[in-house]
């Protein structure tokens, strides 16, 4: 998707134009709430970044998936962990946990849900366009 961001940059000499932008996730361009759910998300055209917060008890299968309209999460995400701890269930059985300091690769077709009494807070800068929306 990176790759196809910078080729959508290109002249018509070939060349990749030089581009910057910044922004804070302080000011997101956009926040979405749900039962102990909050998705602060920035958008840089067809990239995100989005800073999810998830309260204690918070679980997909229970605060989102009535939003998201699916049996499981359909959103991939690529994931760091900055807080707590999230424990995420695969639809076919696989089980991983992610916090703090840790990355994750993580396709669709899941559920996931806090682990403990402190929040998890990760950063996602994959799935920001789509996630805690109704599904299309």
């Amino acid at each position: 998707m990176l790759a196809d961001h910078f080729k959508s940059l290109q002249t018509e000499r070939g060349k990749i134009m030089s581009t910057m932008q910044t922004k804070s996730l302080n000011k997101p361009d956009e926040i979405r709430t749900l039962p102990k759910t909050t998705a602060e998300v920035i958008d840089f055209g067809e990239l995100s970044l989005m800073k999810l917060t998830f309260q204690p008890g918070w679980r997909w299968s229970e605060h989102v998936k009535p939003t998201a309209g699916t049996e499981s999460c359909e959103v991939p995400h690529f994931n760091y962990g900055i807080s707590g701890r999230l424990h995420v269930r695969m639809d076919d059985g696989t089980e991983s946990e992610i916090g703090p300091g840790d990355a994750q690769i993580l396709g669709p077709g899941h559920d996931a849900w806090v682990v403990g009494d402190e929040p998890y807070v990760g950063l996602d800068f994959q799935g920001g366009h789509l996630y805690a929306k109704p599904s299309q």
